[in-house]
Order: C-alpha cells, then structure tokens, then sequence
C-alpha cells in the first residue's frame, strides 16, 4: 500500500517539478535587497558633494572664508623630494619636467594650454594660492588634484617643489 502511495505521488508531482523547470526564468519573484535601495553611482559620475562646513578626516586643508593658506611645511629635502615624485606623477604630464607649460599633453590642449610655472607671474603667488590651486583647480582650464593628491601635505609638497623651480 505504501509502495503504491509513493509511486502515485511520484507520477502526480513528476509533470508539477518539470513545470516549474521551465518556469524557472520566466516566472521572477522580487525579493528585497539591501543593495537595490542604497544609492549608487554610475561609472565616472561624481559622488555627491560634502556637506557644507564639512571637515574631512585628516583635518580642513583650508577654510575658503578665512582667505588662502599659510605653508605649514618647511621646504626641506624630504619635502622637495617627495614633492618631486607627485610633481612628476600628477603635473609633468602637462606643465612639463621644468614647469615651463610644455609637457608631453600640452600639445592636445589647445584652447587653454598649461601655464609657466616658473614665469614672474607664478613667482609673485603666495604659497597659499598655488596651495588652492592645486586643491580647487581652475574652472574649465585645469582640473582639481584633490584625488590625485589626497592629503594637504603631498599637495604642500609639490608646492615647495614648485617653489623650488622657480628662479
């Protein structure tokens, strides 16, 4: 009697269990996930703003309402050094080795070419103004380096690095 029960519920749920093989993508049941309703960013769109008056972790670079900089770093070799290195990884490509505006891009940026460093115009800039500069970029001309050179200190030492071209 049991072996007859089996074998009846077998042949009743064999065409129910194929069914639902061929059902398997057609029919989709939404569940909830976590990921679906947290926001999300497409590939090379910006994040979103910091909020205002926001201080990042490692402390403000600078507080734009209370004017430009002072250079908390001494222009020392490690200083230079360093500032050598990200000079030659964020900036060279376009202001070139010297700083002269002549880097190996500058060629493709035709409407507003990469400025002189080392002209007397760039020489008169405080150390704050270059600091801003390199931090906020120039709108539509040069692009902001705060990803390139995250912490306040490594954009102070390209600015010593900059200081140390100039004539």
């Amino acid at each position: 009697m049991i072996k007859k029960l089996i074998i009846a519920m077998g042949v009743l749920s064999a065409p129910l269990i194929i069914g639902l093989l061929f059902t398997y993508d057609v029919i989709k049941i939404e569940w909830i996930s976590f990921m679906e309703i947290q926001p999300n960013y497409r590939p090379m769109e910006d994040p979103l703003p910091l909020p205002a008056r926001s201080i990042p972790v490692q402390g403000a670079a600078y507080i734009p309402e209370l004017g430009v900089p002072t250079n908390p770093v001494e222009p020392v070799t490690n200083s230079l050094t360093r500032g050598k290195q990200y000079y030659d990884s964020s900036c060279a490509l376009c202001h070139g080795v010297t700083g002269e505006g002549n880097g190996g891009f500058s060629g493709f940026l035709r409407k507003f070419p990469p400025v002189s460093l080392v002209d007397a115009d760039r020489s008169a800039l405080s150390d704050g103004a270059i600091f801003v500069t390199i931090t906020e970029g120039v709108a539509g001309k040069m692009p902001h380096l705060r990803e390139n050179l995250p912490t306040p200190e490594m954009r102070w030492d390209v600015v010593n690095y900059v200081r140390s071209l100039q004539p």
